[in-house]
């Protein structure tokens, strides 16, 4: 057997595996006396088919497969070998003029398009300046948090007259163009929220009802065209609800109002523990303290997004865009040209990051313990057991979850990732020069 590589580029290769019957003919002979052994065919004792009956019958098929195994494993080994950095995996070559027998006596030549890493450097140092934001809270975000905490915490009153944040609870009937009820149309008794509301004309009309009052409501305008608010009010699926053009009308049965709770020590007790906040002014600070620290999530995230992008402008590559189309491609059948075309852009950055990613990680000889990924694990299921119960897992049920979680390979692969990633962000940080700077968070989110 003879294996040999002609690099056409920097970033593209082919390489060539000649096989002679001398390298096959011990596999193909071992794997045929093999299924000779285990075959059951009628007019043979089990175990005692002749070894010629099974090459007559599947020799070829074996030849195929052992052929293909062959190929498999010594491309495997050469690239290893070799420490060919190779992206995506090798592409046969389809050759047509080149064709075989199979009866035991060919020579056999198969090339396979190899895509090669690019060769770049990493640079990074205190000479590069990126922004780290320090969000601080304005004065509309904390009276809107200020004012969700109270209602949350306050209690619900039924007042003779709608105003705006009210909640309407009442019967929506579907109605024909005349203005008339729909005969068998769509009818539901449901509660219409008015900050829900988004066109300001028509919430404008559902301020100022009162019990057993009537309006005409455009249900599409009024949540503009959102297909899973008009399908919960309706109960119906969104694709009914999407395709909906009557007006409703809406009776009202009652108006609900949640009156925010009074800032009182007991309230600040109920929040933060008895004694803990005594004044307005303290109450103020604690929830400013909170949402400042919940914003440093959002600076960080910011901070590596904008690392991302950096290090994609500052460390320069190509890469074999062509072969990586083709593998794709092959890879995945149903993928269109069109979905293909607009889809690799995003699939060439996602992989050069991860170029930057493996090189940083070499050459700083950064090491990523099992205890970072099952603790970053943890936090992951933490969250999501908090969305849907408000029963705390104790540790030791959070662990035997966490466990079982990273048993699965593509579930640990993905935190080990997502860890690795981290890591790289982190040294990243520590190389660079970070520049502070005081934002406040509704200019934040503009960024």
């Amino acid at each position: 057997m003879n294996i040999s590589q002609e690099k056409i580029d920097n970033l593209n290769a082919v390489v060539k595996i000649n096989i002679n019957p001398e390298d096959y003919q011990p596999r193909v002979d071992k794997a045929i006396k093999d299924q000779a052994k285990k075959a059951k065919i009628p007019g043979f004792r089990p175990g005692m088919v002749p070894a010629s009956h099974i090459k007559r019958m599947y020799g070829k098929s074996i030849l195929v497969d052992e052929i293909n195994n062959m190929l498999s494993d010594t491309l495997n080994k050469y690239i290893q070998d070799e420490q060919l950095e190779v992206l995506g995996q090798p592409l046969p070559r389809l050759e047509e003029d080149k064709h075989y027998n199979w009866d035991f006596a060919d020579n056999f030549e198969f090339n396979y398009e190899v895509g090669l890493a690019p060769d770049f450097k990493i640079d990074f140092s205190s000479n590069d300046h990126l922004t780290q934001y320090v969000i601080k809270v304005d004065e509309e975000t904390l009276a809107s948090r200020i004012k969700n905490i109270r209602r949350s915490y306050g209690k619900m009153t039924n007042p003779d007259v709608s105003a705006d944040g009210d909640v309407l609870y009442g019967e929506l009937v579907q109605l024909s163009p005349d203005g008339s009820v729909f005969e068998g149309g769509i009818s539901n008794t449901a509660s219409v929220r008015l900050d829900q509301v988004k066109d300001d004309a028509i919430k404008a009309s559902l301020v100022g009802l009162k019990k057993g009052d009537e309006v005409t409501l455009d249900i599409q305008k009024a949540f503009n065209n959102d297909a899973a608010k008009v399908a919960g009010l309706l109960k119906v699926d969104e694709e009914t609800a999407a395709d909906l053009k009557s007006d409703f009308r809406l009776t009202v049965k009652n108006v609900n109002r949640l009156e925010e709770s009074d800032l009182n020590q007991e309230f600040f007790d109920k929040l933060f523990g008895e004694g803990a906040v005594t004044t307005e002014e303290g109450f103020r600070e604690k929830i400013t303290e909170e949402l400042e620290s919940m914003m440093v999530q959002d600076s960080e995230r910011k901070l590596q997004d904008d690392i991302y992008k950096y290090s994609l402008s500052k460390v320069q590559f190509d890469l074999p865009d062509e072969f990586l189309k083709r593998w794709l491609k092959a890879s995945n059948e149903k993928l269109t040209v069109e979905e293909l075309t607009g889809g690799y852009d995003d699939f060439a950055k996602n992989l050069k990051w991860t170029l930057i990613e493996n090189k940083v990680i070499k050459e700083n000889e950064i090491e990523i313990q099992y205890e970072e990924v099952f603790e970053l694990a943890k936090q992951r299921l933490g969250e999501q057991f908090r969305m849907y119960s408000p029963q705390a897992l104790s540790e030791e049920q959070l662990g035997q979850y966490t466990v079982q979680y990273l048993q699965n390979k593509e579930n640990a692969n993905k935190i080990f990732e997502e860890v690795k990633a981290y890591r790289v962000f982190d040294y990243i940080k520590s190389v660079v020069t970070l520049e502070q700077k005081q934002i406040l968070y509704t200019d934040f989110q503009e960024l």
